[in-house]
């Protein structure tokens, strides 16, 4: 092989590995970021669960025949 194809071969090496590295930064940034909406997510339905709790009045449902 000459020279220049080698050189040519390390540098496009070099510049794979630096695009390799900003996909996975960017990987990690998109997970962290999913990860946040995830827990709002959670916090918003688990507000709404104890709404609904409370709005239901005390007592309501714990009577019911379920014979057939």
């Amino acid at each position: 092989m000459d020279p220049a194809a080698i050189a040519s071969a390390l540098i496009a090496a070099r510049m794979g590995q630096a695009q390799l590295a900003a996909a996975a930064r960017m990987m990690r940034q998109t997970q962290s970021a999913d990860a946040a909406v995830i827990q709002q997510l959670l916090a918003a339905a688990n507000q709404s669960g104890e709404a609904l709790a409370a709005a239901v009045q005390a007592g309501m449902g714990g009577n019911i025949d379920i014979t057939v």
